[in-house]
């Protein structure tokens, strides 16, 4: 499963909407460092696709694709330092595949804001510098340890150490290393490290109720802060959405599709918060979502783009991976169309790929293998 840790200051709503995403009960309060060790929950990935292979299929079991969200301490200025849970906290985001930063947007008069103002763009660059300093700080020692091997003559050490030099170089300006263009030996070193900006990175920026009509009115007011969080993100070319997490607290207690659509469609809403921060996660982790229906299970399986019939076959279990044989594919389309998997098969819309075999997104996939 795919992990997206969510961050941001203290006070920003990040336990509120971890709560309304994942329907759980992580403690919400009004000071600092309310969440202290990371809440883990799961979210469900909404895909109408698999409501229709429901219908078609009426299966005993029904489980969506699933993305892991990371509820993680909030961050203050100097965190690198060891301020308020510091190297704790950076040390959470290092586990995590992707990084959800919650900007707060809402004012409250029982909710203080940890610098005492509310403005988006600061608060962006506190978390931001926060992520970059640790990083240098990685890479500094490391560089350490490069130098030393290089003076002994080794030849990979050599490589790493020009390698290091441009994330030095890059981290120096303030700059994030995933905005670095790299070879693939380059981009080994850096996933192998760990290193905090080099994870896919989307933006949500927490609103009140008030504040929606801001995000569907293009005429509103240019300096309030949901203006001016959202010229920060395209100015920058940022991942972002809108989300009220109080708003999606109530959603996530609507059990009915219908009565949920109506109550986004009155405030002027086409989306529910839960669906664009979804999306969003797809886009930054790169990834898409296959299904499988044999036996009593029809279930989504989220995957990395340009992953292999092996390698999904991998993301079910190891030993599928191992005994691969071959795989049966029928785009999702087809095989509603055709009302069964034998039926599709007889239209001839079942297409027998080997290990190479690139999954696309919406392929339904019959995996066969030695046990």
């Amino acid at each position: 499963m795919f992990s997206c840790g969510i961050i941001g200051l203290p006070n920003v709503g990040k336990s509120t909407l971890f709560n309304a995403l994942t329907k759980s009960n992580a403690n919400v309060a009004d000071y600092p460092f309310c969440t202290i060790e990371p809440n883990l929950g799961g979210l469900a990935v909404p895909d109408n696709r698999l409501q229709r292979l429901q219908k078609l299929l009426n299966p005993e079991k029904l489980t969506p694709a699933m993305i892991e969200l990371v509820d993680i301490a909030g961050l203050v200025k100097g965190a690198s330092r060891g301020e308020g849970l510091g190297n704790e906290f950076l040390g959470h985001i290092q586990q995590v595949d992707a990084m959800v930063h919650v900007v707060r947007l809402f004012t409250h008069d029982d909710v203080a804001h940890v610098e005492g103002t509310l403005n988006p763009a600061r608060d962006i660059r506190t978390v931001n510098a926060e992520l970059i300093i640790k990083d240098a700080e990685m890479v500094e020692r490391r560089l350490v340890e490069a130098e030393k091997k290089a003076r002994t003559g080794e030849k990979n050490a050599q490589k790493e150490l020009r390698v290091l030099e441009k994330f030095k170089d890059t981290l120096g300006n303030g700059n994030f290393l995933n905005e670095l263009a790299l070879e693939p030996e380059e981009q080994a070193l850096k996933r192998e490290m760990g290193l905090l900006t080099t994870k896919p990175l989307l933006y949500i920026g927490n609103i009140s109720e008030q504040q929606i009509d801001e995000i569907v009115d293009v005429s509103a007011d240019g300096t309030s802060p949901v203006k001016e969080f959202e010229n920060w993100m395209q100015r920058n070319g940022e991942m972002y959405t809108f989300i009220c997490a109080e708003l999606e607290c109530e959603l996530s207690d609507i059990d009915d599709e219908n009565e949920r659509d109506m109550f986004l469609h009155e405030l002027g809403l086409s989306e529910s918060g839960l669906d664009a921060v979804v999306k969003l996660g797809y886009k930054a982790l790169n990834l898409i979502t296959f299904f499988t229906v044999k036996g009593p299970e029809t279930r989504a399986w989220e995957l990395p783009f340009g992953a292999t019939a092996q390698e999904a076959a991998g993301r079910i279990h190891s030993d599928m991976a191992e005994g691969f044989i071959r795989a049966e594919v029928v785009p999702i389309g087809q095989l509603i169309e055709s009302g069964s998997f034998h039926a599709a098969r007889d239209n001839g819309y079942v297409r027998t790929e080997g290990k190479e075999y690139v999954i696309q997104d919406g392929d339904v996939v019959l995996f066969r293998f030695k046990a």
